[in-house]
């Protein structure tokens, strides 16, 4: 059986990955904590047709799967870009029965944010419209952003208190628990692409470094390391295909797949980025050099949509209760 992307979501993959490295980059990531924009910013993700990947072709989007969705999003943390597609697959789940809302998502005539209680939403920095669940109805409404100073900017994160809310869909709870889900797909894809590039840019300086006439990544210390970052990487990238896969095509699925993937994520990517600062030795632990923007984007992303220990939870009680039988 073939486990491997099909050839247009290997060319979706370059495209995107084209895309996101012209218009992305670390160094705006930098600036974005001194208050710059975004990149490549809401409108252009618009553009590009990314924030309707999977809002339905009716409604003025691609009706793409998650799977579709994902290999984008793998771009997307790679380049460390702004805002995310974790809102984007999650508000197209929330949205699948309101036509006008999805094509709003799609069009980029409104900017979307889901919010989990008192918990900072992600993308709530320039949104207009916040999505959450409330006494078990889905609501859509305005509200006040709080914010602080981030650790890292481009998640756009910010406390919001809602305002006026109008209720959408009664009882929600089993279609928010999917919404959540399916974002954390999209962000266990984002924080794949973000881990990848880590190990990239140590392997890279792992080649170019010389100590004592050697390149330092001709030493097993190094060697060892890097080579244990990018297995994790690429375990993490069969999880993220199976749970998107399980998205699309095995509903049952997704709750085990998604909490695996969520939880595994968070760990690769902390052990990526830590991997990547202590390859470059002495300049890796300065702000000066763009590793440390790797390792915020780790520290965050573990504590968004569940922490890594309540990801294992669910996979441990969804095993016990017979999820693999």
């Amino acid at each position: 059986m073939n486990f491997d992307l099909d050839t247009d979501q290997l060319d979706a993959a370059a495209g995107a990955k084209q895309f996101f490295s012209g218009q992305a980059s670390p160094a705006q990531a930098r600036a974005a904590l001194e208050g710059g924009p975004l990149a490549p910013g809401h409108r252009a993700l618009t553009d590009i047709g990314f924030l309707g990947i999977t809002v339905p072709e009716d409604a003025g989007g691609a009706g793409g799967s998650v799977l579709d969705l994902a290999v984008v999003a793998e771009q997307a943390g790679a380049a460390l870009a702004g805002p995310s597609l974790v809102t984007a697959a999650r508000a197209a789940v929330l949205l699948a029965g309101q036509p006008e809302l999805a094509a709003a998502l799609a069009d980029g005539s409104r900017s979307f944010s889901v919010v989990d209680g008192q918990h900072p939403a992600i993308d709530a920095v320039g949104a207009d419209t916040f999505l959450a669940l409330v006494d078990g109805d889905l609501v859509v409404g305005e509200g006040q952003v709080t914010t602080g100073r981030p650790m890292d900017a481009t998640r756009g994160l910010g406390l919001v208190a809602l305002e006026e809310p109008r209720v959408l869909v009664r009882d929600a709870g089993d279609l928010w628990a999917r919404a959540r889900q399916v974002a954390v797909v999209a962000l266990a894809a984002e924080d794949l692409g973000t881990a990848g590039r880590a190990v990239e840019v140590g392997v890279a300086y792992a080649g170019e470094r010389q100590a004592f006439g050697r390149a330092i990544g001709s030493y097993q210390a190094v060697k060892h390391a890097l080579v244990d970052a990018w297995v994790g990487v690429e375990q993490l990238r069969s999880l993220v295909w199976w749970a998107a896969w399980a998205a699309d095509a095995a509903p049952d699925e997704l709750p085990l797949a998604a909490s695996a993937a969520g939880a595994f994520a968070a760990e690769t990517l902390e052990r990526a980025a830590e991997t990547c600062i202590q390859v470059h030795g002495g300049i890796g632990f300065t702000w000066e050099h763009d590793a440390h923007l790797y390792w915020r984007r780790a520290k965050v992303d573990r504590l968004l949509l569940g922490d890594a220990a309540e990801h294992q939870d669910a996979v441990a009680g969804l095993v016990l209760a017979g999820a693999l039988s």
